[in-house]
């Protein structure tokens, strides 16, 4: 019986010396992973700009480009040809690709 009071005792005494330790530790944790997250949100999320696609609409030959229609998906801009009026869709991504002339 002793050695069971013995051993309860000992366990009892390690369970309670370790509290401290994961408390300051999980603190710790807690304020790294939290300033993680924010430097996640604050990102800022790249698509195709306006000026980019315009830009890219006038590298391709129209002139007096404009956006006519924006959307999550595609950046339509509109404008002048020689041959008369055109648009050209590109992609809402990084880079504008050309979807469509």
């Amino acid at each position: 019986m002793t050695h069971f009071l013995t051993k309860a005792s000992l366990a009892a005494l390690l369970a309670l010396c370790t509290i401290p330790a994961t408390v300051s530790t999980a603190a710790a944790a807690g304020a790294q992973t939290s300033f993680i997250v924010e430097a996640q949100y604050h990102r800022p999320i790249r698509g195709c700009s306006p000026m980019h696609a315009v830009r890219k609409a006038r590298d391709f030959g129209l002139r007096d480009a404009r956006i006519t229609r924006m959307s999550p998906r595609v950046v339509v801009v509109a404008g002048r040809e020689r041959r008369g009026w055109d648009r050209i869709t590109f992609a809402n991504v990084r880079g504008c690709p050309l979807i469509r002339r």
